[in-house]
């Protein structure tokens, strides 16, 4: 089988394609990734062919830049935001950009992440089947009265019919590496039902060589939203060092440590540590709600204190909520010292920390990748 997957925007959509493309490859087949220009040192690094789909942007490593205001969008905004970055921009860039990366890979098979909605265009056109990898974990936004008119606008420009109820984004196989509760009521899936698995990347909390008797705060606000960020940081940081817990924070691959000052020894600032690698020795998350740095502390029966800025962590933060996984701060208002109580209440609430518990439970009962791989190549013979 030659498997092509593809993306549209940062890390966070890259990175939950990665485990099952290794599965891939390590079963012999062929894969190949086409994503965000910037990111193909990334795809390269990891073992996979690269395409190029745009020209190198903000999602890879580049020069420091100063953080600008705080920018913070509500679920109307962020929905309008997606639809204009998504549904339209990324679509009508893919559909025009994959049809090359089709002809010179020739694959058996398209694995599009959940956002990426002009691969399906450009996979209609070449008569290639298509599989989906869900992203979005509350599922929200890739919404027919939501994208469908730019899509079919997209489509249009490729001499296709309309698709209003966007049956082509669910027509084939779904697949999914987070827990199935997770996902909005509001976003039923069509059949035929997703296929969850549980990849490499996820796992129950371990031990570690910290101190057992200090608690560990991972502090992230992904790798798209560092940047736009203002004084947040600041005041997330100040707060969850007040306990005198450990402290990691990463700030993005664009963002100087240094730039947050000087910190006490419990503080340890870096631009990037990969999540596998931190979530096993720590009590806590908080984020900006992402689905990959949520679902990732979930997967470890981790809570969470979420500050959302847009995108789908309005909507992930309300389901979490919903869930009583997590706890939702107004990034924009937040103090230091609001930070710190609701931080500290997060680390002791028994209730809180079982909920999030039995969310990993559902996660590990999910079978392993080896299901999307045999998954895949039925779906590779049609």
């Amino acid at each position: 089988m030659r498997l092509l997957l593809t993306f549209v925007g940062g890390f966070g959509h890259l990175a939950p394609l990665l485990p099952v493309a290794r599965a891939v490859q390590e079963a012999g087949h062929v894969v190949a990734v086409a994503g965000s220009g910037g990111l193909v040192p990334d795809i390269e690094a990891a073992g996979f062919t690269a395409f190029s789909t745009s020209r190198p942007a903000h999602h890879g490593r580049g020069p420091d830049v100063p953080r600008t205001p705080l920018e913070v969008a509500d679920e109307h905004a962020a929905e309008v935001e997606f639809a204009r970055n998504f549904g339209d921009r990324g679509a009508r860039r893919m559909a025009d950009a994959l049809p090359a990366v089709i002809e010179a890979f020739r694959p058996d098979l398209v694995l599009r992440d959940e956002a990426d909605l002009g691969a399906t265009v450009a996979a209609e056109l070449a008569g290639v089947p298509v599989a989906t990898h869900l992203v979005l974990a509350s599922g929200l936004l890739v919404r027919p009265e939501l994208v469908a008119p730019c899509l079919d606008a997209v489509r249009a420009d490729h001499g296709l019919a309309p698709d209003p109820e966007l049956t082509r984004l669910t027509s084939g196989l779904l697949l999914s590496d987070t827990q199935p509760s997770f996902r909005s009521p509001d976003a039923p899936l069509r059949l035929p039902a997703v296929l969850s698995y549980r990849s490499a990347a996820t796992g129950r909390s371990g031990t570690s060589a910290r101190d057992p008797g200090r608690p560990r705060v991972y502090v992230t606000l992904g790798t798209i939203f560092t940047t736009t960020s203002g004084d947040l940081f600041e005041r997330l940081v100040a707060g969850v060092a007040a306990l005198g817990v450990e402290v990691v924070v990463t700030v993005g691959r664009r963002n100087d440590p240094a730039d947050l000052g000087p910190q006490p020894a419990t503080v340890r600032v870096e631009r990037f540590v990969p999540q596998e690698q931190l979530l096993p020795g720590v009590d806590l998350v908080v984020s900006h709600g992402g689905s990959g740095s949520l679902m990732a502390a979930l997967a470890h029966g981790l809570p969470s204190v979420l500050v959302p800025l847009g995108a789908d962590q309005p909507h992930n933060a309300r389901r979490a909520a919903e869930l009583g996984v997590a706890v939702t701060l107004d990034a924009a208002a937040v103090t230091v010292e609001e930070v710190s109580a609701v931080a500290e209440a997060a680390l002791t609430a028994a209730d809180l920390r079982r909920r999030c518990e039995a969310m990993a439970d559902e996660l590990a009962a999910q079978p392993d990748v080896g299901v999307a791989v045999a998954a895949l190549e039925r779906a590779a013979l049609g």
